[in-house]
């Protein structure tokens, strides 16, 4: 509550010259004009429109790069800070949209992405909670009594109460939105077949000919902080023994939701395994990490344009610095 307060109070103040940092790591999940109900309650997506403004801002402060580059020079210091621009999730919208953008424009971009759902045939579980939330949206719904008593709700509990418990289901018990979803006559397969939601085996191919990165984020997207440490590593293992075993990236891999409570023995193990591992990724915006190898990016889908964005980040990264708040310490 508090950031977001700062967050509302930066439109009033003064562009920072000097980026605190000598790189930004902006991430976007997906670009798209058209409406995508299985993204549209989880994710404030940008239009294309606002896309092309955002990169054509970021341009004037910062020098696109790819991730080799990137590597090589992130931590030097240079008059015009490093860009690594990055996507997650692999949603089809990427080949289709965000591309064509890209090469126009000549910036390079990394998607790091899902294995588990490259065929199209199941869905990450916020997705299904995105679906769920758009059929109780519709005028007609009505709440049947078996998803009633399912999610322990009163008898005139309202959609909003509705909602707010099916977006709190996790990772781990996400069966339960599969048995909304027969409760509520919604099919997760019927909308699988008639909408193409994620990048396949052949786009990735054709997205890395073109000269953009593929790599891994995790096997199915879990969030993390509920899994044991073993399972993480496992989790995320997989993704990266994908990637390597198809040709992709294995030199960085973004974390899904979340880095927030990973330990460092966590870190130290996923190092050790994979010795072409260069960097992780988080979203916790501009910080530091006591693990020097885990960079924070910028998440970019808040409402805002990139210059209100960038903006109130470096505001809030000066203003927890003089708290020495800047720093993400593991235990």
């Amino acid at each position: 509550m508090l950031k977001l307060f700062f967050k509302k109070a930066n439109a009033f103040s003064l562009i920072q010259k000097r980026f605190p940092l000598d790189y930004i790591i902006p991430v976007y999940h997906s670009v798209a004009d058209s409406y995508l109900p299985h993204l549209k309650h989880i994710i404030n997506y940008k239009s294309s429109l606002e896309f092309e403004k955002d990169l054509d801002y970021m341009s004037t402060r910062f020098n696109f790069v790819d991730v080799q580059t990137f590597i090589k020079n992130h931590d030097k210091k240079i008059n015009k800070p490093y860009a690594l621009l990055t996507f997650d999730d692999g949603y089809n919208e990427f080949r289709d949209v965000v591309v064509p953008i890209l090469l126009r424009k000549g910036i390079y971009a990394i998607n790091y992405i899902n294995p588990a759902f490259i065929k199209n045939d199941d869905m990450m579980f916020r997705l299904k909670v995105s679906l769920i939330i758009e059929r109780i949206l519709n005028k007609d719904f009505m709440t049947p009594d078996s998803l009633q008593k399912s999610l322990m709700l009163s008898n005139n509990a309202s959609k909003k109460d509705l909602i707010t418990k099916v977006k709190a289901i996790s990772y781990t018990s996400r069966h339960l939105l599969n048995q909304i979803s027969i409760d509520i006559n919604l099919s997760f397969d019927d909308y699988l077949k008639n909408n193409k939601i994620y990048l396949n085996i052949d786009d990735l191919q054709y997205i890395q000919d073109k000269g953009f990165g593929i790599s891994a984020h995790s096997w199915d997207h879990p969030y993390l902080p509920e899994l044991s440490i073993n399972d993480q590593i496992k989790n995320i293992q997989r993704s990266i023994d994908f990637m390597e075993e198809n040709g992709f990236s294995t030199e960085s891999m973004a974390f899904p939701f979340t880095d927030f409570g990973l330990k460092r023995s966590m870190f130290n193990t996923l190092f050790e395994d994979n010795r072409n591992l260069k960097f992780t990724l988080g979203t916790a915006g501009l910080k530091f990490d006591s693990v020097d190898k885990n960079l924070q990016r910028v998440p970019m889908e808040n409402g805002f344009s990139a210059a209100d964005e960038i903006n109130f980040e470096s505001n809030y990264f000066h203003l927890k610095k003089i708290f020495n708040k800047n720093k993400i310490t593991r235990r």
